[in-house]
């Protein structure tokens, strides 16, 4: 450990996480979208923001293309680097949700222990893991990049679900069939979830 580490300390505000959520009138999450490549997590992702905007909702989305651009712009997509990938962003979305934000993640993140990593990161009770389910045929039918084709003509190595393994969750608070429901179904199943729980009314302050 560097010298200068053995220093470091937390430095907390005066504005508590109380007065953020009365604010907001929200309780702070993430909603960790997974699922294979073109399984619909973008597209979700980005119409579930708009609704939530639209409620009045703070919220904002960390797409895994975005953060490759910039964040995570030094990361190969080795499974070193893919977990240091999802270690990035889980933090980005701590300090979102520390904010008041409700925070909408869209990354593949193919292995339970690096979304387990992430949920830890996050926080008890602040990470809903929502697996977009569709197989690789459906995705690869789908497939806007043609990335499917490249990867089975082995243009493309190490690619989820064609060379590359996906784990799918094993108890997740979410499970959609994204390749029986539209993305309009899918962003109304989630937003059911999330007023059921009680995580964007009034009185989720109580929560905490």
């Amino acid at each position: 450990m560097e010298q200068s580490r053995v220093f470091l300390q937390r430095v907390h505000g005066e504005v508590t996480a109380d007065d953020r959520m009365r604010i907001f009138r929200q309780y702070p999450v993430t909603i960790w979208l997974t699922g294979l490549s073109a399984a619909g997590k973008s597209t979700i992702a980005y119409q579930l923001e708009q609704q939530l905007l639209s409620l009045g909702h703070a919220c904002y989305v960390l797409d895994g293309d975005n953060i490759r651009h910039g964040l995570a712009r030094d990361l190969t997509f080795n499974e070193k680097d893919r977990r240091e990938n999802i270690r990035r962003v889980a933090h980005v979305a701590q300090l979102m949700n520390d904010a008041g934000l409700i925070v909408i993640t869209a990354l593949i993140s193919p292995m339970r222990e690096d979304r387990a990593m992430a949920r830890d990161i996050v926080g008890p009770g602040k990470f809903i893991e929502t697996y977009l389910s569709a197989s690789v045929d459906t995705c690869a039918r789908r497939d806007p990049k043609g990335l499917y084709a490249k990867a089975r003509a082995g243009e493309i190595t190490s690619f989820t679900g064609v060379s590359a393994p996906y784990e799918a969750p094993d108890d997740p608070e979410l499970k959609i069939d994204t390749a029986t429901q539209t993305p309009a179904e899918s962003v109304a199943k989630i937003l059911a979830y999330v007023r059921d729980n009680g995580l964007v009314n009034p009185g989720c302050v109580e929560r905490v």
